[in-house]
């Protein structure tokens, strides 16, 4: 089990970041459409990924983790 979140998760990687970031991204954009008076978070984001919904941002991610866990 280590073996697989260790090729996983590389917060040593500056390609790893990338991937987290638009990951957490669509998270908070979700997060702040589905509660009340966040639409700080909301614009925050928006500003950052104009155009890009929530899903996209987290497919983004997850296929970034992905080919990043794929290439040694």
């Amino acid at each position: 089990m280590k073996d697989a979140v260790s090729k996983y998760v590389k917060p040593k990687s500056l390609t790893w970041w990338a991937s987290v970031f638009p990951l957490f991204a669509g998270l908070a954009l979700a997060f702040a459409t589905a509660v009340p008076g966040m639409d700080w978070l909301s614009g925050m984001v928006e500003s950052l990924f104009p155009g890009l919904s929530a899903a996209a941002l987290v497919n983004m991610g997850l296929v970034g983790i992905g080919l990043r866990g794929a290439f040694k």
